[in-house]
């Protein structure tokens, strides 16, 4: 028996969803159809407004809403630290961890060679825009911005793009830091690769 194209249409559409299998894409599918159809009819409500009333904030290049977005506009924050992460989702993470009231400048990626994608598929581009202007708009003062946060994933893709933007940078005078990398709470030493130990060494402090 034939599957009905209207549930191989959504199973395949599923199924271009990273991380989601042929299986998963069935099952996510049959779920749908037999789920109330409030749902389904929320479901392509959320998926309809994602795509309509999402912009990128011309600041920080975070998704939005509004632009600038709510961070960029708020008062409250601290507008002398910049912090730079790889997408959106590392946005939300920070925020979750209500560790950090600077800024953030989001890059949409990271340089991967093998991926074919370069320093101007990112928005490089317009952190330095932004940098610049920074210095710009406060000559006699100074910088108003007193530190960069490289906060891209300890991934070789990651490593690669944070000595990238650092050399961009540097002659601007900049503080420029790397987010500390080591042991996870949790885990234990025997089980740790050698980088990681290297590095959680590295970045020891005073206890």
């Amino acid at each position: 028996m034939r599957v009905p194209k209207s549930v191989s249409d959504l199973i395949e559409t599923f199924e271009a969803l990273p991380g989601i299998g042929p299986k998963t894409a069935a099952r996510l599918t049959y779920y749908l159809l037999h789920a109330p159809d409030n749902l389904a009819q929320k479901l392509s409500e959320a998926a309809r407004d994602l795509k309509t009333k999402t912009k990128i904030c011309s600041i920080c290049q975070n998704i939005t809403e509004v632009d600038p977005c709510e961070v960029c506009e708020d008062p409250n924050r601290d507008q002398s630290i910049i912090c730079v992460v790889e997408d959106p989702l590392d946005v939300w993470a920070i925020e979750k961890s209500a560790s950090y009231s600077g800024l953030y400048h989001v890059l949409h990626g990271v340089i991967a060679p093998l991926e074919n994608i370069g320093p101007e598929d990112l928005r490089i581009n317009e952190l330095l825009s932004r940098l610049k202007k920074s210095y710009s708009d406060n000559p006699k003062q100074g910088l108003a911005l007193k530190e960069l946060i490289l906060a891209t994933n300890p991934s070789m893709e990651g490593e690669a793009t944070a000595m990238y933007i650092q050399r961009l940078v540097k002659p601007l005078g900049i503080k420029t830091t790397r987010i500390a990398r080591g042991i996870p709470i949790g885990a234990e030493i025997e089980y740790a690769d050698e980088v990681t130990l290297r590095r959680a060494l590295e970045g020891r402090k005073e206890y």
